[in-house]
């Protein structure tokens, strides 16, 4: 017994520190990290040299489910409200409507393409319906690349909460498929169903989220033991709100987002052991669900497998994602970025085990094209992100280049934050910029002796400077500290030819130009004139035409007002459509238009304006 024991630990803690250890692999060669985590689990499996047999789906559902539990509630914990309200519409559309639409799409095609019938057809659309939380964040937080805000938002909510709506539908599809019942008969009890699961799911999470914020900040616990109070908290709600029929998953996230976005007591130590516990359930997850696959069965049905993944990366996706964002005034290049990065990850697999626990007839059928389709999304998009950022001229030029910094927790709830930073060469502090007066500089670490700030005189490069500052004030220090970021010659492209004062006059600007400008329209200034053109809502690098020039955004304030101006001379590259398709809202109303004007109900015989 104990050498079986032993054994069984040997293996899975092996397995985990090679998987940790092959990341390595991933950072230098770019394959996305869940791939490798993936890869490592098919390679351990039974036919793989590692020879391990695991073919028990039961048991894997339950590590996948308790892994994904984790993964959402820390995907909430890092995400801020501010994203969630920004872009609030958006990503609830994706996630339910981009969800049902991409599940009937592909539904539809697999039907055709693998000779399902049409219930076992929609089980395999809702099976990789939803994008996979973990690889969006990983990728969009880790993966080296900074795009515009409102699409990185809108993906980092959507991959977050659309996991709820793909599991309520599969579970609904395979409850159907065993009970035999006809989905046209089942309509209402479907919805029923729906919004209980949803209702309760949310309901949970924001009293759990709630429970969690009187639990850390009133209990006087050893620092150590905060996060597995928070940790195990989430875990009882997530299987509390099953017990009651509800979303635990979606109550999680909710719970997560809820407790992430309050001052709690000992958060970077919170933050830092989820972290860790997030890659933990990753790598859990990954590996269970790769030796659960048996790759020498994908060969003969790898063609129609790719064939479906293809069709879910061009047409499923991108029609969904098209349709749920017209409303909502994306650009067509942000709608091809957000088309693209719908990645397939550990959470369709782990939907997949589902046909095979419930025995359905085809269940390993749908498992074995779930698995094929996850890996070739990762292979496909995942290595193509940074690149097609780039080309679709969403990525964020730096404002400034890196900088050391270590934050350090103060007792208690404290307004302010104890911060460490090491000066940087050429960094403006090191060129003789001052702290502001807000921050409280309390000692400076030079040539390994500690020095009070009053006799240091002189701050020099190399020197550690530890600062009390607000929180929220620690982004504007972390600018004084840095590294001048590096120039790039696209950068042009995103910002302007040239930075304005936000503050100029637009009559001052047109006499300049020479454009055309309405009489109290001159009277704003461009911040003002941006901001009105924008509807208030402005981020950076967005544009505004005028005339034969370009006003672009450079620069928010922490209150989110514009200060900072750049002019292009002429509409920049960045912001021409990459693509002839993803019409946007304004450019379908203007060709209506358009086609209103000339005629358009008239026969064809009948002659037109002349274009």
């Amino acid at each position: 017994m104990f050498e079986a024991m032993n054994l069984a630990i040997l293996i899975g803690a092996g397995l985990i520190a090679i998987s940790t250890f092959t990341s390595l692999i991933s950072f230098r060669v770019g394959a996305p990290l869940l791939l490798v985590f993936l890869a490592v689990g098919l390679v351990a499996g039974e036919d793989g040299p590692g020879g391990l047999t695991f073919d028990d789906a039961p048991a894997a559902y339950f590590i996948g489910s308790l892994a994904l539990a984790v993964i959402l509630f820390d995907s909430g914990f890092n995400t801020s409200l501010r994203a969630v309200r920004s872009t609030f519409g958006p990503a609830l559309t994706l996630a339910t409507l981009g969800v049902l639409v991409t599940a009937g799409l592909v539904g539809f095609a697999a039907h055709y393409l693998l000779d399902l019938g049409w219930l076992e057809a929609l089980i395999l659309g809702a099976i990789v319906s939803s994008t996979d939380a973990a690889a969006v964040f990983f990728l969009l937080r880790v993966g080296g690349i900074t795009v515009r805000d409102r699409v990185r938002y809108t993906l980092e909510v959507e991959s977050g909460s659309n996991d709820p709506m793909a599991i309520f539908l599969t579970v609904t599809l395979v409850d159907l498929a065993v009970s035999g019942a006809r989905m046209d008969t089942a309509g209402l009890e479907v919805l029923t169903a729906f919004a209980r699961q949803m209702g309760l799911g949310l309901l949970a999470g924001l009293c759990g989220g709630q429970l969690i914020i009187l639990a850390v900040n009133r209990l006087k616990l050893e620092a150590g033991l905060y996060p597995i109070v928070v940790l195990s908290l989430a875990l009882c709600l997530f299987a509390a709100t099953g017990l009651l029929e509800g979303s635990g998953f979606l109550a999680v996230y909710v719970a997560g987002l809820m407790a992430g976005n309050s001052r709690l007591h000992t958060m970077p130590l919170l933050r830092r052991f989820q972290d860790g516990m997030t890659w933990f359930s990753q790598i859990a997850m990954f590996l269970t669900l790769g030796l659960l696959a048996t790759p020498s069965q994908f060969l003969d049905i790898a063609l129609p497998s790719l064939g479906l993944a293809l069709f879910l990366t061009i047409i499923g996706r991108p029609l969904a994602v098209w349709l749920s964002l017209l409303p909502f005034g994306f650009s067509r290049n942000e709608t091809t970025f957000v088309a693209w990065v719908g990645l397939r990850g550990a959470v369709s697999i782990l939907l997949a085990i589902l046909p095979m626990v419930a025995e359905l007839p085809n269940g390993r059928l749908l498992f074995n094209v779930a698995f094929i389709v996850v890996i070739a999304s990762l292979l496909v998009q995942g290595w193509t992100i940074g690149p097609m950022a780039r080309w679709l001229g969403l990525v964020v030029p730096p404002r400034y280049g890196a900088v050391d910094r270590v934050e350090l927790e103060l007792p208690g709830r404290a307004n302010h934050e104890l911060v460490a930073y090491r000066i940087a060469p050429e960094s403006p502090v090191a060129t003789g910029e001052r702290i502001p007066r807000w921050a409280r500089p309390s000692l400076i670490i030079r040539d390994g002796r500690s020095i009070r700030i009053h006799e240091a005189g002189r701050l020099r490069v190399g020197d550690r400077v530890y600062i009390f500052a607000p929180p929220k004030l620690v982004p504007l220090l972390d600018r004084l500290f840095a590294r001048p970021a590096a120039l790039d010659p696209a950068d042009r492209d995103f910002f302007g030819d040239f930075a304005i004062d936000a503050e100029t006059k637009m009559a001052e600007l047109s006499d300049a130009y020479g454009l055309a400008v309405g009489a109290e329209e001159a009277k704003l200034s461009i911040a003002e004139y941006i901001g009105r053109r924008l509807h208030g809502s402005a981020e950076i690098g967005d544009r505004v035409p005028l005339g034969a020039v370009e006003l672009i955004v450079r620069e928010l304030s922490e209150a989110r007002e514009i200060v900072g101006v750049g002019l292009a001379v002429e509409p920049s590259r960045a912001a021409r459509p990459k693509l002839p398709f993803f019409q946007t809202r304004d450019e379908i109303i203007g060709a209506l238009r358009n086609w209103r004007r000339r005629g358009g109900g008239k026969r064809p015989d009948e002659p037109g304006e002349p274009s």
